[in-house]
């Protein structure tokens, strides 16, 4: 079962144990890099995408897996399409018995039914519970002075109840938080979390606690994970996006809008356990204006890691692959010339024996390459230090 973050593969496998009275690792386990738990007896076991793609890799016949299941697939992380892609390959060219479910709560449903050969489409409408949602507008001081009367409005109007808000990135967060602490009472806890938080932070926004909490979070609680005793939702609207940009050949982080499905998914959070509250800050006229889903990753990324895992199945050209969305021609071209320079593809896209030895690290083209291109102690102590920095 593939899972896009770490922190919810392991909530999610302690969770699906709890329900069998088990503990993690027997009928369900994981593993996320550098932790596995399993034994003879696991029938499922939950993933994150880059360890799903380094099986199929390492074993395309994906020997005694009868099922893959990818969940919140809507997020649409590269990763997912591209072992969603190698998948289809598996299931077609060596094992027309493995079965292949993808799940998620908002997604164009009927274009990912027939990119998968026409399967049939199962609807479960599952259990939520009212929210109210209210539509603050759009800030009119410092996100976080603005977030900060909010928050002291809503923690005397509503008694009960955990607080979650949705912000942007990291630096988001410290400032809202640190306006908030400045006045929150002693009963009541603030908690950050992020895809950069160590994971045992991470699960600590997870875990019940004695006092009332307001949990500062990026896009990483839209979906993925449930936090226990959230009524109270307030949605600045907003996502960090990694954008490429085709001209200088890197990346670059921007603030955007979310969509109407994240809108959603993310007023469901106060929904889960009991009903709730969201308040948004933007206005209805401009919730109408929202695009309907996000934009796919694979459109908008440095694609120089997926042309590099592309090469090593065998299958180097554009036209080739069987994209569900097909990413700008031109940034896989680009791709295609980094990975070149970098001596890990050949004239023709086929790996090389030193692309293939990057692929087995896991850390991506432009790493990888400074990586293995040392010669010194000194140079590889130096480039493993800039590599987990960078």
């Amino acid at each position: 079962m593939l899972e896009p973050r770490r922190v919810a593969v392991k909530s999610i496998a302690n969770y699906l144990a709890k329900l069998l009275g088990e503990n993690v690792g027997e009928t369900v386990g994981y593993q996320i890099r550098n932790e596995r738990k399993k034994s003879k007896n696991t029938i499922l076991e939950i993933v994150t995408d880059g360890v799903l793609t380094r099986r199929i890799q390492n074993d395309p016949e994906l020997t005694g897996v009868g099922l893959i299941i990818f969940d919140e697939f809507h997020e649409r992380s590269i990763h997912a399409d591209l072992a969603l892609i190698l998948a289809l390959e598996v299931q077609e060219a060596y094992r027309d018995d493995l079965k292949l479910l993808v799940m998620s709560a908002t997604i164009d449903t009927d274009l990912l039914s027939k990119y998968l050969n026409n399967s049939p489409i199962i609807k479960c409408p599952g259990r939520t519970f009212p929210v109210q949602i209210e539509y603050a507008g759009r800030p009119s001081s410092h996100l976080s002075v603005y977030i900060k009367g909010l928050l002291d409005k809503v923690l005397k109007e509503q008694p009960l109840g955990d607080v979650l808000i949705f912000l942007p990135g990291q630096a988001e967060i410290n400032r809202c938080m640190s306006a908030a602490q400045s006045y929150l009472p002693q009963n009541v806890e603030t908690l950050p979390l992020y895809g950069g938080l160590p994971l045992t932070k991470q699960e600590l926004a997870l875990n019940k606690s004695s006092k009332r909490r307001v949990i500062f979070s990026t896009n990483i609680a839209e979906t993925s994970l449930t936090i226990d005793g959230v009524s109270i939702v307030i949605d600045s609207g907003l996502e960090k996006v990694m954008t490429f940009d085709v001209k200088s050949g890197l990346s670059r982080l921007d603030t955007s809008r979310i969509s109407k499905a994240s809108a959603n998914q993310r007023t469901g959070r106060a929904g889960r356990t009991q009903k709730g509250l969201c308040i948004r800050l933007w206005g209805e006229i401009e919730q109408k204006g929202l695009k309907d889903f996000q934009t796919e990753e694979i459109s908008i990324t440095d694609l120089s890691n997926l042309v590099l895992e592309l090469s090593g199945w065998g299958v180097p050209n554009y036209d080739d692959v069987n994209w569900l969305t097909a990413p700008p021609k031109r940034h896989f071209d680009v791709a295609c010339d980094l990975n070149f320079k970098l001596g890990l593809i050949d004239n023709s896209h086929k790996i090389t024996s030193l692309g293939e030895k990057v692929l087995s690290l896991g850390v991506g083209s432009r790493l990888g390459a400074m990586l293995l291109s040392c010669d010194t102690e000194n140079e590889k102590l130096t480039a493993c230090i800039l590599a987990a920095l960078l």
